[in-house]
């Protein structure tokens, strides 16, 4: 008994910032704007939060850290969406790019943090309660509110919003915006809860898993809980069955992205993809069709 609360406590732990970054990708998607570039938000999101909780030493603020964080990340999504909506980019081809970028600038400007641990680590509870309570509120703005309505209306139809006085362009760019703030804020749980320090590439591939998690829950918050606890699972017995059995090590690690390809098609079988919103990935002009 002990070893399952013990193992749903840990899958909780590691599956926050795979909830937190997938929260905000439902966000993005539901407006119509699909966000590659979770991955690298995450990496700049963990090294801001990581360099201002450091630069303020122990007495620094922690929670001022988490703030600059989603300001990073927030600030890195809406270059997203200049190059999206203003400029009408290939959606798939600028997220990858933010990747890239994300995960370049924070592996340069963080090298002078490599190897330094945080001594003032905040507990890690208010993020995983947090999170969890901000899926619970999302589902319900989306399904039950003006806001969520307006969200979806944008997503699905952006002509008939537009028709219906809905500022198209606007609401996009306020998702991107917010689906960049959660994205930081997962990177600085990283950094400052889940592992108090700063390396490069410690975002191991989870804003990728966030991307994938979102299609697999069906675009709904509320099955991101339980998609990004599975996902934790999955990393925590990857540790624990290490050294534990004669397959290799590289198996373990491989695991959770191998599982990705196997929950995405299962979901694809499942016609999961069908529930996508209908203008995902299209960018709109005001009188084309």
């Amino acid at each position: 008994m002990n070893d399952i609360l013990d193992a749903l406590l840990r899958a909780l732990a590691f599956g926050t910032p795979l909830l937190l970054a997938s929260l905000g990708a439902i966000v993005n998607e539901r407006a119509g704007v699909v966000n590659l570039g979770v991955e690298g938000m995450m990496a700049l999101g963990a090294l801001a939060g990581f360099a201002v909780a450091y630069g303020g030493g122990m007495g620094g603020n922690l929670w001022l850290a988490v703030l600059a964080a989603m300001l990073v990340g927030a600030v890195a999504a809406l270059l997203h969406a200049f190059v999206t909506i203003t400029l009408r980019a290939n959606q798939f081809v600028s997220g990858l790019s933010l990747t890239l970028l994300g995960l370049g600038l924070s592996g340069l400007l963080g090298k002078k943090f490599e190897g330094f641990p945080l001594f003032n680590q905040p507990p890690q509870w208010p993020f995983t309660v947090g999170a969890i309570v901000l899926a619970v509120v999302l589902g319900g703005v989306l399904q039950f509110t003006r806001v969520g309505l307006t969200l979806r209306s944008v997503g699905e139809n952006p002509a008939a919003a537009d028709v219906l006085g809905l500022n198209v362009g606007l609401v996009r760019y306020a998702a991107v915006a917010v689906g960049g703030a959660l994205a930081g804020l997962a990177g600085a749980y990283l950094s400052l809860v889940y592992r108090p320090s700063w390396t490069d590439g410690m975002t191991a591939g989870l804003g990728w898993i966030a991307v994938a998690l979102v299609i697999f829950v069906g675009w709904s918050p509320l099955r991101a809980v339980f998609g990004s606890v599975f996902f934790g699972l999955l990393y925590y017995l990857q540790f624990r069955l290490q050294g534990q059995s004669p397959v290799p090590t590289e198996v373990f690690s491989a695991m959770p992205y191998v599982l990705v390809i196997v929950v995405l098609g299962i979901a694809g079988l499942r016609g999961q993809q069908g529930a996508a919103p209908e203008a995902l990935g299209q960018p709109y002009t005001r009188g084309e069709r």
